[in-house]
């Protein structure tokens, strides 16, 4: 697709009040703790100097919450296709508990295949198709540069299916951004990783059809 995008700022949320740095969080809908926004407000001066037109985020109540506190209001357009996976049966476990529970299905989460579907959830690759659904829709938006406060599997997705995969399966982490830049040649590259990101410039904002 043609898009003038040439720079994706991918934040992942902060805190919440149901410990998402230890338990899986994905249809559940708790909000920014106050270390979340600790973690927004450090994350805002990372950041500065990253010129984007059009700020988007989950509808998830801790993504729009870390958008709010990390733009200081900017409008922001939600994008319903950019939700967490949901984990079904596993929502609200940590993966330790998860492995003990039942090891073969953990393993089979680990091995990574787009088959995978978690217990009562959603299916991996029914999960990467309405991400890239998402991604088409900022892709059309007109925006050249965009900021997307969304979850970890939606960053990662995102990355991966921009040819920036995350390696680490830790990361990002929570507050993190992550910088990919499209070059000449159409690839993305990824640049700049901060755990603490910040002041995002917000350009004259693109017009969303509500």
């Amino acid at each position: 697709m043609q898009s003038p995008l040439r720079r994706l700022v991918l934040v992942r949320h902060g805190e919440t009040d149901a410990n998402s740095a230890e338990r899986l969080i994905g249809s559940g809908d708790p909000s920014l703790s106050a270390l979340g926004r600790d973690h927004m407000l450090r994350a805002r001066a990372a950041l500065t100097g990253h010129v984007v037109d059009l700020v988007v985020a989950s509808p998830a109540r801790r993504a729009f919450q870390s958008a709010a506190v990390l733009t200081g209001g900017a409008p922001v357009r939600l994008e319903p296709d950019f939700r967490e996976i949901h984990f079904g049966r596993w929502e609200g476990r940590s993966l330790a508990e998860v492995e003990s529970a039942d090891p073969v299905l953990y393993q089979q989460w680990r091995d990574g295949s787009a088959d995978f579907e978690y217990p009562g959830g959603e299916l991996r690759a029914a999960f990467r198709a309405r991400v890239a659904r998402g991604l088409e829709r900022l892709f059309a938006s007109g925006a050249t540069g965009a900021l997307v406060i969304a979850h970890k599997g939606v960053v990662r997705e995102i990355a991966r299916a921009l040819e920036c995969e995350v390696a680490e399966r830790d990361r990002p982490a929570l507050g993190e951004a992550i910088v990919l830049t499209r070059e000449g040649n159409g690839r993305w590259m990824q640049g700049t990783r901060s755990s603490n990101p910040t002041g995002v410039e917000i350009a004259a904002p693109v017009q969303v059809a509500r």
